[in-house]
């Protein structure tokens, strides 16, 4: 059955980093800096570019900015002399972080120091940049904690695991306008375990996604850091605190269900473990081919025909409790239990746009699947609408990077 409304589902990493976007990575200290040298103002004093010496009303998203070796001595004390331990960050592409950053990638307005966490409101800081006997200093204030905040979540919760195909996902509660995205995502540093490409995608004016360039490799440590504490949203709005995500990648399993032969094949790390016939979308309401994500499970939902216009009562109506729903598209698209539709399964197709299975069939999936595992439907009649569920996969990569605000 396809039920055409939306259950919402928000849920409650390390090496070299993979990063950003254009990407701004991030590592722990004493993880490396993962900078490069800048050459001094002169040989005395080095310029610290951003905040101003005296500056009022500064972000507590901190972002330093110097001109010295990305080695330089930072210290941020404030006016109590309480030190806060910080990172320098790099801009830099899409390319695989284990490259290393070059010798020329250093950011030409200076080296980008990154507090490890977010700075105080309304508090007076002293930044001080030491290199080869050379000394910079500004003394500055931060903002005023604001009235108007925007609630950031993360759709992968801490110590999740997740499939392969899993994008990090953050939503956002008010719609971000286009431009602050950049300013978003230069304070979103993503790495992974084994290093690994990937990008980040504006998917919505509400939702960013960083996606690796292939699915991610089985046993891979994610981590995030978005650190968004007091910077801008858009306009007077600003988020409130910033947000950490530590994940894992479960093995890698894939399903693959073929229209041509009404069947479903299981693999995980590439060796078949389970084929299972299927029935899918009747031509009145076909399903669509794609490739998908398990986005929400569970054990049981009711699928009700008038949350999308049919009455229960009418001969296309329905009220059914379904078990074991594993959900692949907003407009309704489910791999689920139908023991009505066992005589078709493998022969014809009768559902309403979902994959129908055996009860059987459906519990024991049900057991081995995580979010984020890929699902891939083929030679159907349909194909799906890009955003209609977490489709980042129906875009190949050279399209999905150009989804970056950097």
């Amino acid at each position: 059955m396809r039920p055409r409304w939306t259950t919402l589902l928000v849920v409650s990493a390390l090496a070299l980093t993979a990063c950003s976007n254009s990407d701004t990575s991030w590592k722990s200290p004493g993880g490396g800096t993962g900078g490069s040298a800048g050459p001094a103002a002169d040989a005395k004093k080095i310029r610290i570019s951003a905040p101003a010496d005296g500056a009022k009303d500064v972000t507590t998203g901190l972002d330093l900015v110097f001109d010295a070796p990305a080695t330089a001595e930072v210290t941020l004390q404030d006016a109590t002399g309480a030190a806060v331990t910080g990172t320098v960050v790099q801009q830099q592409a899409t390319r695989p972080p284990s490259a290393g950053p070059s010798a020329s990638a250093a950011p030409a307005d200076g080296v980008h120091w990154v507090p490890d966490k977010q700075l105080k409101w309304a508090t007076e800081y002293t930044a001080t940049v030491k290199s080869d006997g050379a000394t910079g200093e500004v003394k500055f204030t931060t903002m005023a904690k604001p009235s108007n905040f925007v609630r950031v979540t993360s759709q992968i919760g801490d110590n999740q695991v997740v499939g392969v195909g899993m994008p990090m996902i953050l939503s956002f509660a008010n719609d971000i306008p286009k431009d602050a995205r950049a300013g978003v995502q230069r304070r979103l540093f993503m790495s992974s375990d084994p290093p690994q490409e990937g990008v980040w995608n504006w998917f919505s004016a509400k939702e960013v996604h960083f996606r690796p360039k292939e699915y991610w490799q089985a046993g891979t440590k994610l981590k995030l850091r978005a650190a968004l504490g007091g910077v801008s949203m858009g306009g007077k709005t600003y988020a409130e605190k910033d947000l950490t995500v530590d994940a894992t990648v479960g093995k890698r399993l894939i399903m693959d269900v073929d229209n041509t032969t009404k069947k479903m094949t299981i693999t995980e790390d590439g060796v078949v473990i389970k084929t299972m016939p299927v029935s899918l979308g009747k031509p009145s309401n076909p399903s669509d081919s794609g490739n998908f994500i398990v986005m929400v499970k569970n054990e049981w939902e009711w699928f009700d025909s008038s949350t999308y216009g049919v009455p229960v009562d009418s001969p296309d109506g329905y009220r059914t409790k379904v078990q074991y729903p594993q959900r692949i598209t907003w407009s309704g698209q489910y791999i689920h239990a139908a023991p009505w539709s066992v005589d078709d399964q493998g022969r014809r197709n009768v559902s309403h746009g979902c994959v129908n299975i055996s009860l059987e069939l459906a519990q024991w999936l049900y057991t081995v699947t995580h979010l984020g595992d890929p699902v891939i439907v083929k030679n159907t009649e349909e194909r799906v609408k890009y955003g209609d569920g977490w489709t980042d996969w129906e875009l190949p990569w050279d399209q999905y990077v150009k989804g970056s605000a950097l």
